[in-house]
């Protein structure tokens, strides 16, 4: 009796093993084939970006949990302010997450990208960026885009790419400038994990966008937008009912998409 049940342990230690290791390697090799499918329409270096007529801006919240300024925001925003100052891009789309009147990515990244003299018919909110796939499907369901330049960090980008690229657009990356953020290791790990959940998305469960809404394709000829400050959530018909969406921190760690 005592050997049948060593007998037995062993089998299902060896099984656990055997299970273990397939999905360390279905693990890595998701991620290998996001990395070496997308890395030739990656620019590490902004004046090697591909000109686009539209730049897509991934939403991130301004602040840390520790209440410091995000370097990887600011990132983003001074490489899309050059982007637009050197003419590689003519628009900007920036998207980011809106589900509670207390939480705006997209207003501060207008606010700063204004500042930074950015003109306001040159750029254009979307208030539903709750996630990378939501973005991408928004942008190409909603803002008509077939093709744009993608902007955010590095780690980032290749999921990012990936998810436009099966959606059928035509997307390239632009590395937003990078700078030494504390914990950002923790930030490349969970990417890790992203990108495998990113292929379930595309390929197993059939991911829909939280939220569509009419299609609202980009003026890119320009627009009479007041110069002064954000149009409201209304003005570019984008409506989110706050009562039935989750509640989600005011301040994030990072990209949580």
């Amino acid at each position: 009796m005592h050997s049948v049940l060593l007998s037995f342990i062993k089998r299902l230690l060896m099984s656990l093993g055997a299970l273990l290791l397939l999905a360390a390697l279905l693990f890595m090799a998701g991620n290998f084939w996001v990395l070496a499918s997308t890395a030739r329409y990656i620019d590490t270096h902004l004046n090697e970006c591909r000109p686009h007529d539209v730049a897509i801006v991934f939403g991130t919240s301004h602040w840390t949990r520790s209440g410091l300024r995000n370097p990887h925001f600011h990132a983003r925003m001074r490489t899309s302010a050059r982007l637009i100052a050197d003419q590689r891009v003519s628009h900007l789309l920036l998207s980011g997450d809106n589900r509670t009147q207390a939480y705006n990515e997209p207003r501060a990244m207008w606010r700063d990208l204004y500042r930074r003299g950015v003109p306001s018919q040159q750029m254009t909110m979307d208030f539903a960026g709750f996630s990378t796939y939501d973005t991408l499907a928004r942008a190409r369901d909603v803002f008509q885009l077939e093709e744009a330049l993608l902007v955010t960090q590095s780690w980032h980008l290749p999921r990012a790419i990936f998810i436009g690229r099966a959606l059928g657009m035509d997307v390239t990356g632009c590395v937003a400038e990078e700078e030494p953020a504390a914990g950002e290791w923790r930030l490349r790990m969970r990417e890790w994990a992203a990108r495998i959940a990113t292929l379930g998305d595309l390929y197993v469960w059939g991911r829909e966008p939280y939220f569509l809404g009419p299609a609202e394709p980009i003026d890119l000829d320009g627009s009479t937008a007041d110069e002064t400050e954000a149009p409201s959530i209304s003005a570019l018909g984008v409506k989110v009912d706050y009562r039935a969406a989750q509640l989600v921190q005011p301040v994030v760690d990072e990209e949580a998409q």
